[in-house]
């Protein structure tokens, strides 16, 4: 699975912290299904963004920066380069009212090409072939979250 951070102390075994390996695991993930997402021109961060957009129709920048964990300046940007690329649209009619920013066809057909490409990433990471430990921290996700 890759390098993992071990503790020792003087006559104990190697003790591994949970926070590095879920660390070192989650930076691989993110590797990986940035590889995958590029042919799309999507990252981790604006797939992030638009499955908040599909999720919630009509949000507001306020919650998508509270959803994505960063400022709204932040979802100004990254949203200003979505609806460049024709991916979203903010439907407020007037000046001065809240925005409220949905996908367009070409957004959803972009989400649904990256579903398949995270589903390749799952298949890979967790799937059938992959490393033991791996399949069972998938495991853990599905019984946890699923």
């Amino acid at each position: 699975m890759g390098e993992t951070w071990l503790v020792t102390t003087a006559n104990e075994p190697p003790v591994t912290s949970p926070s590095i390996v879920l660390l070192t695991l989650a930076r691989r993930i993110e590797s990986e299904l940035n590889a995958a997402l590029a042919p799309l021109d999507l990252t981790v961060s604006r797939l992030g963004l638009l499955g908040h957009i599909s999720g919630v129709p009509g949000v507001s920048f306020s919650d998508l920066a509270r959803m994505s964990g960063t400022t709204v300046q932040s979802v100004h940007g990254a949203v200003k380069a979505l609806a460049g690329a024709g991916l979203v649209r903010d439907t407020t009619a007037r000046a001065g009212s809240a925005s409220a920013i949905e996908l367009t066809a070409d957004g959803t057909r972009l989400l649904r090409a990256a579903k398949d490409a995270v589903a390749v990433v799952d298949e890979q990471l967790f799937g059938p072939d992959a490393d033991p430990i791996q399949r069972q921290v998938a495991e853990a996700v599905r019984a946890a979250f699923g």
